[in-house]
């Protein structure tokens, strides 16, 4: 899944309304208007959380000391 990125917002912004913002503008108007950064969180479409839960019962005592 793609993120959206300040260039993509400044291209759709473009194509949009023919209108042409900086990608510091565009972060300015962003801002204003509530928006705020994230960083999506990244997780495998295979985790298993059943796996995980069994590691940490298992194993984790050893690795932690």
């Amino acid at each position: 899944m793609a993120g959206w990125t300040l260039a993509r917002i400044v291209e759709v912004i473009e194509r949009r309304f023919a209108v042409t913002y900086t990608l510091r503008g565009v972060s300015y108007l962003l801002h204003r208007m509530g928006y705020s950064q994230q960083v999506p969180t990244r997780r495998s479409i295979e985790r298993d959380p059943e796996a995980i839960a069994g590691w940490y019962r298992r194993r984790w005592p050893s690795v932690r000391g």
